[in-house]
């Protein structure tokens, strides 16, 4: 067996008593104080995660915009320096190889930040496709990356940061070399939890020192470190996609509901354009839509759903949510089912129990 990767930032967890788990093949802390406090810290207070196991590509060269539009499902020539873009790479057939979210630093140069398990076979689809003048680097194991996510966030991270107003960085925006406590790093406000927040990228070796200073910026706001066990009942609350579940080589992100990333009106043609824009056209065969239990039960991913005794698709990702305090689940379903108020039943345990197709996201943040 071998052994499991670590991120730069896995001594200072002892530190937090974190319980690690292997996650795709890394070491990485699935709670700390306990799930439940964890998420309603990142939604009334603010809460650090540790990514630093996503990936992170470089693409440089005069022929980057031309070759990113061909790989990707969003228009990246609406990308200004500073920018930040929620896309997909697409097979042929429209199914997905991952999620990503690209960022432009000036025209001839992008960093592309994709999934921790997808880091590889990503790196490599692209290269397959280069032509012109590009170059991609790999630099994932030379990054640490911090989310700092909750509405207390900007007022923490202010507080380290004194050359830059931070309220004027817009969501889906970032600026490079801000001086963090003596940590250049990159600060994004984007983020996977459905809340006001950052992500910051700085050199593997500064990580342990930028996650110690954020964690005692925050104290007196109540900041908590956050495992992944939150990190998923947040983006699940906020009907944000997890690649392996609700995004697959199998699943297109017509049918995953990110047909918003999806630009099948650019001009360039892009890897799975035909499949996506018939499917935007006409409907895409299945849907992913949110079920509310109405018998007593948690739809877990994997778990059929039936009508009448037809199996008429499967639940992507389930729990009781922390928020709601409801059961609720998102499923794929066969698009003639997917009507909001639909009766179905989920299949827990060898028993059929009933459950209701509703609206989603499950939860959004307040407005100020």
């Amino acid at each position: 067996m071998s052994e499991l990767k670590r991120t730069p930032l896995y001594e200072v967890y002892k530190e937090s008593g974190a319980k690690t788990i292997d996650f795709g093949g890394w070491d990485l802390p699935v709670q700390f104080a306990g799930i439940k406090e964890e998420h309603e810290t990142v939604r009334t207070k603010a809460g650090l995660f540790d990514v630093s196991h996503m990936g992170e590509i470089v693409v440089k060269g005069s022929d980057s915009l031309a070759f990113l539009q061909k790989m990707v499902t969003n228009d990246v020539s609406k990308l200004k320096d500073g920018g930040a873009q929620y896309a997909a790479l697409c097979y042929e057939n429209g199914g997905t190889v991952d999620d990503l979210i690209i960022y432009r630093k000036s025209e001839n140069e992008y960093l592309l930040v994709v999934n921790a398990a997808n880091t590889d076979k990503d790196f490599e689809w692209l290269n397959q496709h280069v032509e012109g003048d590009v170059e991609l680097t790999n630099i994932s194991q030379n990054i640490a990356q911090i989310a700092l996510q909750g509405p207390l966030s900007q007022d923490i991270l202010q507080k380290l940061v004194k050359d830059i107003d931070l309220s004027e960085i817009g969501f889906f925006k970032f600026k490079d070399l801000v001086n963090v406590n003596g940590v250049i790093s990159l600060v994004a406000r984007t983020g996977y939890t459905g809340e006001d927040g950052f992500e910051i990228y700085c050199n593997s070796e500064e990580g342990p020192k930028l996650w110690r200073s954020l964690l005692e910026a925050g104290k007196e706001e109540g900041i908590l470190p956050i495992g992944l066990g939150a990190r998923d009942t947040l983006r699940f609350e906020a009907n944000l996609p997890l690649y392996g579940q609700e995004l697959s080589k199998d699943i297109t992100p017509i049918e995953a509901g990110i047909g918003f990333a999806v630009k099948t009106d650019k001009e360039a043609d892009f890897i799975g354009k035909d499949v996506l824009k018939a499917q935007k056209e006409n409907g895409a065969p299945r849907k992913l839509v949110g079920i509310e239990m109405i018998d007593r039960g948690i739809p877990r991913h994997g778990y059929p759903v039936f009508v009448n005794g037809e199996n008429i698709g499967e639940v992507t990702t389930g729990t009781q949510s922390p928020t709601l305090k409801k059961n609720v689940g998102l499923a794929l379903l066969n698009r003639e089912y997917t009507e909001l108020g639909t009766e179905v039943e989920v299949e827990i345990r060898s028993k059929k129990l009933k459950a209701l197709v509703v609206a989603t996201p499950f939860y959004k943040k307040p407005r100020k």
